[in-house]
Order: structure tokens, then sequence, then C-alpha cells
């Protein structure tokens, strides 16, 4: 029997690590990646002294396994040699026995010192998709410059929690008969598109989008402007901090037709 409910009651023991690592290598993505910590931030690596690097709590999902550094732990950097540049790379170390038990721990690949550009080592191939006895996963890389350890270099891919990669996907805001808002969001600053199918034709008159939702509206009221061809069609927007979102016409002549319009704010 080859197909099995992994996440349902078998009666016996049977979601396994690599149940879990492929279905979150298929949601997350195949490659290794570093996780932002509970303040909202990326966390990098330091150097404590010399020949410590601290690493400091760590969240990372390495081709489909996650992987914790739950509290600050050093890595040992050897000495480097006065007149030879070298580059150590900071490494998660997977590890796999033949009972299948799986380990991870961090180690350091030790880079080659030459009088000239440092390169990184080689990392021994090896994948945990590929059920290999080791797997590295370079973090970080600490450049050395003679007997001098330079600042680390995050080598690991971040990935932005759903929440910000959600933020970046366009969604509609408003949907009427006339027309729609869609907004787009990046941390605190929102872009909002108008496309509209008609207007109100009175030199004077008024219309009304509808009201944008929570988490949309501006810290403070907004006003764009909006002009036809040959002068005519003059609209001013307003989009206020309760979300309500409407347009007036600026006297003169106004087109009925089709209109469009992009406003740009800061969310409160």
């Amino acid at each position: 029997m080859t197909t099995t409910l992994i996440t349902g009651k078998g009666g016996t023991p049977h979601i396994t690590s690599g149940d879990m690592g492929a279905m979150q290598a298929g949601i997350i993505g195949n490659g290794s990646y570093l996780l932002q910590g509970s303040d909202g931030t990326f966390p990098t690596v330091t150097m404590q002294d010399a020949n410590h690097a601290l690493i400091p709590v760590l969240n990372l999902v390495v081709e489909g396994r996650y992987a914790r550094v739950t509290e600050a732990e050093t890595a040992t950097i050897e000495s480097g040699v006065s007149g030879r540049n070298r580059n150590d790379l900071v490494c998660l170390k997977y590890t796999r026995n033949g009972q299948n038990i799986e380990t991870a721990a961090i180690a350091v690949l030790k880079g080659t010192p030459n009088t000239g550009t440092a390169a990184d080592p080689t990392v021994p191939s090896g994948s945990i998709h590929s059920a290999s006895g080791t797997a590295w996963i370079p973090i970080a890389r600490i450049p050395i410059s003679g007997i001098t350890p330079g600042m680390p270099v995050m080598l690991i891919k971040q990935l932005p929690p759903i929440s910000k990669l959600w933020d970046s996907v366009t969604q509609t805001l408003i949907t009427s008969q006339y027309g729609t808002v869609t907004g787009v969001k990046t941390g605190n600053v929102a872009q909002i598109n108008v496309d509209w199918k008609s207007a109100n034709t009175a030199s004077w008159g008024t219309g009304v989008f509808g009201t944008i939702p929570e988490g949309w509206r501006p810290v403070a009221d907004v006003r764009g402007t909006w002009s036809g061809r040959d002068g005519g069609s003059q609209r001013e927007f307003l989009l206020k901090t309760d979300g309500t979102f409407t347009y007036a016409n600026r006297g003169g002549g106004q087109n009925g037709d089709v209109f469009t319009t992009t406003m740009t704010y800061i969310v409160a």
C-alpha cells in the first residue's frame, strides 16, 4: 500500500520526519531558510571575540526540516595567519545514522588560507531530500584577514512570514457595480488603485466609492486629484481615516466615462 493518510488516525505511529519534511518543503520551498524571530527581525551571527562566532537563537527550515537554536551558542574559529586571508563557514550540519536517527548541530567549515582573495571552502555534497547521511547548510561566512576576523556575512535566505507576503499581494478592497478599488501594501505604506466605470456628470457633483476596510485606512485624511482630457473632468478624491472614500467634481464640464486613479499613503 503506497497511499497513506498521513495526518489521519492510523491506530499505530505512522507519521515520520520524512512525511512532515516533504509537506513543509512543498509549502515553504525545497531550499534552506531563516525565519524571523519573535521580535519581528531576522537574527544574525556576530563575533564574540577573535576565536568565537556567536550564534543567536535561530529558527531554520532546511530542506523541509525545522531546526532551532534554542539558546545562543558559540562556534570556535581557528586563528588566522598573518599575511593570509581565509573564509570560514558557520553551518548547520545535519546527520542521519544507520537507524535513521536524525540530528543537527552548529559546525564550522574551515577555508584555505591564501595571500590573495579568500574563497569559501567547498561545502560537502549531501541532501536531506536524497536521504544523505550528512548535509551541510551554510548560515554565515566569517572573513578573516590575517589574524583579524571580519564581520560575519549571513548567507542563508530570509523567509518573511505569510503576513508580509499577503501584504504584497493585490487585494480587492471595494467592489461595486460601478467599479473596483484594489490595493497593495508593504509595512505601513499602501497604494490603492481605482478603476471606475462611470462618474457623476454634474459640475459640482459627488460620488461614493465605498469604505476602505480596517488595516488599509490612512493615519490622516488623504486627498488626490484627477484631470480628464483637454482640461475637463477635474475631480478631487478624499480618503478619510474612517475608511470613507469619495470624489467631488471641481466645476466645469464633466465626463461621465471610465476613469482611474492611484493614491499612496501611510496606513494607520
